[in-house]
């Protein structure tokens, strides 16, 4: 699989629902220790991230989204067997509202 360095909100969760269908885990990872409201998020704990399954994505998002996309290629070569992104936007432009309908 090939993925883009950064997903939109609305990619994340399309992609989400897509990559589960066929088995493929997909984690926000939270680097600014600040959940977000109504999403499953994991605080980043490289330790504990290493032990998820290979192949899973990896979503990074901050702020802004302006840092997790500088520091991409570093999280690339932490976790080399799993698939790292950035969140456009980070937290501020997450809508704890939006969803995603079946066509």
């Amino acid at each position: 699989m090939k993925f883009p360095n950064e997903w939109t909100q609305k990619e994340y969760l399309q992609n989400k629902k897509k990559l589960q269908e066929i088995g493929v885990k997909i984690f926000l990872i939270d680097t600014i220790l600040s959940p977000i409201e109504n999403a499953q998020t994991m605080t980043y704990n490289p330790y504990e991230m290493t032990k998820l399954p290979h192949g899973s994505v990896f979503v990074f998002y901050c702020d802004s989204g302006k840092s997790t996309l500088y520091r991409i290629d570093e999280y690339k070569k932490k976790f080399p067997h799993h698939y790292c992104i950035s969140l456009k936007g980070g937290r501020g432009y997450w809508r704890k509202n939006m969803t995603i309908f079946d066509d």
